[in-house]
């Protein structure tokens, strides 16, 4: 979210934030609408004075056992009031109008962001890329394995659910927890991050806080107790016709229930990302500076309904609707968050050194970058099947952006001003991706997979992964 007053007071450099994000400019449109909330609400503020004073003046006039003054000053200090209600709710119509523009918005680039309009002028950071491509003969695609070790099943998945899910089994069931496990015992034992085990269910708020909603509405998933209710009410209301004709008076009964029933209903939505959860942790508080940095980590699933482009990775566990993953998020103070990226960034890569696996980092362009991000270093893993590097970890700095959407703020020792926190959030990493990295960089002449040497311990004695 925006602020207004910088906006206001810098308008031209917001607008050349958006043009770097490929966007027109946004500042005029915006401050005409906050010249006219705050013309308003000066305005508002004279009538209120002009109310009261009237109010004090009834009190003299009756004392003075002057009636017709009192009864003017009465009908003064009403039509007062009937002025100012109507402009409370207009004044409530345009602070709403401005709130959605500016929750529309996405973030502004960081300075050392390239500039670009897609992944083509993503640059990659030469510095941080570990190993060098495997020499795999004839490298088949995770899936071509998984199938016919007889342990990845899309069809029963789509038997139950449709397209974009699967079933693991077996010894890929167990890599997969075991990826998770590793992944969480490393972040929590070498790097200080504190466990959670969040909800994967949160209120609309929430998805709002972290920039989800409103704009990537379409690519959530949604779930509310209305869904049931609906399916009950539309039942009812087959029969209804008949039921009025019949004067059955508890039918009409039971759907005006089930309306009046609405407005206390709860509504929620499947994370796509346990930063959601994560970084919720700290709305609406308060913190002291001493605290930071705050570092969390979860393993969740995670939901999207929206799968990437139409027909891209159709085949396969790269884009599903759901998938597990452990995250990284990171609440810090401004001067902390961008060396807290840089060891975000690091701390994603260890997962990826420690298994062995070739992979690079680039730095996001401006077109590239995701809605709440200032600044964007994506890891990715070579994966021999697809003789292509594919993202496995998104590692963001946010600024005070989110902050500002969910108030979560931190009042520095001996300051009674409070500001705002800065967000951070990364994957640490994708368990489905990671799982795809292994299979296909792990691979077998005979069709087997070597279990990496790290995951050993957690395989219960497991070393190779064989047909079923």
């Amino acid at each position: 979210m925006h602020d207004i007053k910088a906006i206001r007071d810098e308008p031209a450099a917001f607008d050349a934030g958006l043009k770097r994000r490929g966007l027109p400019p946004a500042s005029e449109g915006l401050l005409e609408k906050d010249r006219e909330l705050r013309a308003l609400q000066t305005r508002l503020q004279e009538l209120q004075a002009q109310s009261n004073a009237s109010a004090k003046l009834v009190g003299t006039a009756k004392q003075k056992k002057d009636e017709a003054e009192a009864q003017r000053l009465i009908a003064e200090v009403a039509g007062l009031k009937g002025e100012i209600a109507s402009g409370e709710a207009q004044q409530r119509e345009l602070k709403a109008a401005l709130e959605k523009d500016l929750a529309e918005i996405p973030n502004l680039p960081a300075p050392d962001v390239p500039e670009g309009a897609d992944e083509k002028a993503n640059v990659e950071v030469r510095a941080r890329a570990f190993g060098k491509r495997p020499g795999v003969n004839d490298a088949k695609q995770h899936f071509d394995i998984g199938e016919a070790l007889g342990q990845m099943d899309f069809e029963a998945a789509a038997r139950m659910s449709g397209a974009r899910f699967v079933v693991l089994k077996a010894g890929l069931a167990r890599l997969e927890r075991a990826i998770a496990n590793f992944m969480l015992d490393l972040h929590t034992g070498a790097f200080g991050y504190t466990e959670i085990n969040p909800p994967v269910l949160v209120r609309t708020d929430a998805m709002f806080g972290t920039g989800q909603l409103p704009k990537f509405k379409n690519e959530q998933f949604f779930s509310s107790e209305m869904d049931w209710r609906q399916h009950r009410s539309n039942e009812i209301l087959k029969d209804l016709d008949k039921e009025i004709e019949r004067r059955h008076q508890p039918a009409l009964e039971a759907v005006n229930a089930l309306y009046e029933a609405a407005d206390t209903i709860e509504e929620f939505w499947l994370i796509p990302t346990a930063e959601v959860s994560l970084t919720n942790l700290v709305r609406e508080q308060i913190l002291d500076e001493k605290q930071f940095p705050l570092r969390y980590t979860a393993w969740t699933p995670c939901f999207r309904a929206e799968a990437g482009a139409a027909g891209k990775d159709t085949r396969g566990m790269i884009r599903m609707h759901q998938f597990s993953k452990v995250e990284l998020v990171s609440i810090t103070t401004p001067e902390q968050s961008d060396a807290e990226h840089e060891r975000m960034t690091d701390c994603a890569q260890e997962v990826l050194k420690r298994l062995n696996l070739h992979h690079r980092v680039v730095t996001l362009c401006t077109g590239d970058m995701g809605f709440s991000a200032k600044k964007t270093y994506d890891i990715e893993v070579w994966l021999p099947g697809q003789n292509a590097f594919r993202e496995i970890s998104s590692c963001s700095n946010c600024g005070d952006f989110q902050a500002r959407r969910m108030n979560a703020r931190y009042r520095a020792e001996g300051q009674k001003q409070t500001r705002f926190v800065h967000t951070l959030n990364g994957s640490g990493l994708a368990v489905g991706r990671t799982l795809v990295a292994i299979l296909e960089n792990y691979q077998n002449p005979d069709g087997s997979v070597t279990v990496p040497d790290a995951l050993k311990p957690y395989m219960g004695g497991l070393e190779r992964i064989e047909k079923v």
